[in-house]
């Protein structure tokens, strides 16, 4: 499980079931004139309102939770988890939508009772996080802002791509390689380049000079070739293999920093954490490292 992979909108209905699981434990009704040392009991002393709307609504965020922080989510009747559990807190919802509307069931209420007895706060808040958190679970797959990650990625603070090289070092994008065997410049003189291996200062040269024939490598390098770098996904994305299989082997999940490694055409190549290699059909909205 991933829990990176989890969106917004997944933080939206876990908020939503622990809201939920607060209201459980407070009154159900509200009976007009009673006092406060009245013994009214919470939402767990109605079979019905624990079935139909706590219990139904906690197992549903669970569901979707679940789901989408499993890599393969699995699937009942052909329907996966995430599904079930939208069915579920929409359930809850009309479920405490009917106990607001009728909290006494149905109890008769002979002699007036059913009169003074109306929705406690229990319920009330109830309603409310059922309704969220249907809302959210519905609304996810639709509305971009909910489908944002809910971890944000952080950016690698020492990335080791080839050889376990530290951040700066060979291999990373976007860093400043210093010459084979060159030291690093003097205090004071930052982005001096070293001398050549084995080269000697010479008397009376304050720094040392950079290197002609490495001016002239470097700017016989094009400035279009690829560098490798590190990428995240907005949302999802399948990655398929080089020899053009369209079965996906690994699935890219939010949250998580992938290397790029090739780029073919629009497409990338890139490495998971595993070293597996894949082509990334999609590269929409990728965020570079």
């Amino acid at each position: 499980m991933n829990i990176r992979s989890l969106t917004r909108g997944d933080g939206v209905v876990i908020g939503a079931a622990v809201l939920l699981l607060i209201a459980s434990f407070l009154d159900i009704y509200s009976i007009d004139g009673a006092s406060d040392s009245a013994d009214i009991p919470s939402l767990w002393g109605s079979g019905p309102v624990v079935l139909g709307v706590v219990l139904a609504g906690v197992i549903g965020a669970a569901l979707i939770v679940v789901a989408r922080a499993m890599p393969q989510p699995k699937k009942v009747a052909g329907l996966d988890l995430g599904q079930f559990g939208i069915a579920f807190t929409v359930f809850a919802a009309w479920s405490a939508l009917g106990n607001i509307f009728d909290p006494a069931g149905a109890f008769d209420g002979e002699g007036g009772f059913v009169d003074e007895l109306g929705a406690g706060l229990g319920l009330i808040l109830a309603l409310i996080a059922t309704l969220v958190m249907a809302a959210a679970a519905v609304a996810t797959p639709l509305l971009p802002a909910l489908k944002g990650a809910l971890i944000p990625a952080a950016r690698p603070a020492a990335p080791q791509p080839y050889g376990g090289q530290p951040q700066g070092g060979y291999g990373y994008p976007g860093a400043q390689q210093q010459p084979y065997g060159g030291q690093p410049g003097q205090p004071g003189q930052p982005g001096q380049p070293g001398q050549p291996f084995g080269g000697q200062p010479q008397p009376g040269q304050a720094q040392p000079q950079p290197q002609a024939p490495q001016q002239a490598q470097a700017q016989a390098q094009p400035a279009g070739d690829f560098s490798p770098f590190w990428f995240a996904v907005p949302v999802p994305r399948p990655l398929f293999a080089e020899d053009g299989s369209p079965t996906p082997i690994a699935e890219l999940a939010p949250g998580t920093w992938y290397l790029a490694v090739e780029q073919r055409g629009a497409n990338l190549v890139a490495q998971t954490q595993d070293g597996r290699r894949g082509v990334l059909q999609d590269t929409s909205g990728i965020q570079r490292g």
